[in-house]
């Protein structure tokens, strides 16, 4: 059709570099609501199928993962297999008929532009990057200082890859020293978090993923060895946001002191452990952790390691911080020789931090009970 080659980008049919062709099927005559359209596919990193009409080939409409239909075609949209995932957009902001048009062609919703161009670029560039189910995202803090969190992050990260899942390990503390040189992985190449420091909006998944470090099967997000960035609250819920969207599991190592962007990562996390070893001083300092955590997270689970005070257990503990217990954190002596020898925690699938390791993934994946 006469759109084909603006559709692709005027490259003859062909899809324009870093495009992908998963993208909506644009359904307009309106040329000045199609170009915004296309610049907004442009921007998701998606090509467009472009029709006039609901298409003669039944399955283009009921294949495409989106449909954005303009309002001049709506009429023509009438009677087309009722579908999710349409669209209805347009620029009249006062046209008392749009929702009477909606409702004719099952449009999920409508949207007017240019109001709602941030939303729906990246509702396209969701289905551009085949969305799925999100990352299984599980954050780590320590109850205080020395707990082991960024021990317990590595190894569930570790852990997961080694099983077979997309893991991504995202090192959210900046003053931990770095979780890619707890993974031997410090020179490995790839983006560091002061490449991401200033993102803002929204962040491609699949870039994020490429670009980082891969270091024993997994993606690690962590710092290089500069001075100390901070991460703005954007551009932390943008890179989290794009870890989520590539399903799998995230595995979050966050600090004890709840600023601005830690909340933006505690806000995306599904669960949180909060590593607590079983001394009366440890728990005194993880109230104060879970009390602020807990603003923000709803789903915050003790993690308790020994060896214990005369009189507490890990059942104690978590009873004294009012937290569900997920396990106890078993006591690995091999740990510091492993590490010495440049072998990361939870890498020998035997030992005990891997074991329990994987119990929980075991738990969390299958929708059971973690705690």
């Amino acid at each position: 059709m006469a759109w084909a080659s603006r559709a692709s980008g005027g490259s003859g049919g062909r899809p324009a570099a870093g495009l992908r062709r998963d993208g909506p099927l644009i359904v307009t005559e309106d040329l000045e609501l199609l170009d915004d359209l296309l610049r907004l596919c442009a921007a998701a990193g998606a090509e467009p199928q472009v029709h006039h009409a609901v298409p003669e080939e039944r399955a283009s409409w009921e294949a495409a993962p989106l449909v954005l239909v303009g309002d001049d075609a709506a009429a023509r949209c009438r009677g087309a297999i009722r579908r999710r995932g349409v669209l209805l957009v347009g620029r009249d902001q006062d046209d008392p008929q749009v929702w009477r048009r909606a409702v004719e062609i099952g449009a999920d919703c409508v949207l007017r532009l240019p109001d709602a161009e941030g939303w729906l670029v990246d509702r396209i560039a969701d289905v551009a990057e085949c969305v799925g189910r999100p990352a299984l995202t599980v954050g780590v803090i320590g109850g205080r200082g020395g707990a082991g969190a960024s021990t317990l992050a590595c190894a569930l990260a570790v852990t997961a890859a080694r099983e077979g899942q997309r893991t991504m390990l995202v090192d959210g503390d900046p003053l931990g020293g770095g979780l890619d040189v707890l993974l031997g992985g410090e020179r490995a190449e790839g983006r560091r978090w002061p490449d991401f420091a200033a993102s803002k909006g929204r962040v491609a998944g699949g870039a994020l993923e490429e670009s980082l470090p891969a270091v024993h099967g997994l993606r690690v997000l962590s710092w290089d060895r500069g001075d100390v960035v901070v991460v703005p609250p954007e551009a932390m819920r943008s890179v989290l946001a794009a870890a989520r969207r590539r399903g799998g599991v995230v595995v979050v190592d966050l600090p004890r002191r709840v600023d601005e962007g830690v909340a933006e990562a505690l806000a995306q996390l599904d669960i949180g452990l909060l590593v607590v070893p079983g001394e009366l001083r440890a728990v005194a300092a993880a109230r104060r952790v879970a009390s602020s955590v807990g603003m923000v997270l709803g789903d915050l689970r003790a993690v308790v390691r020994g060896p214990y005070a005369s009189g507490l257990d890990e059942q104690w503990v978590a009873d004294a911080l009012d937290l569900p217990l997920t396990g106890e954190l078993p006591a690995d002596a091999g740990l510091f020789a492993d590490l010495d020898g440049g072998v990361p925690p939870g890498a020998g699938a035997r030992g005990p931090l891997a074991r329990f390791c994987s119990a929980f993934w075991e738990r969390a994946l299958t929708g059971g009970a973690v705690s």
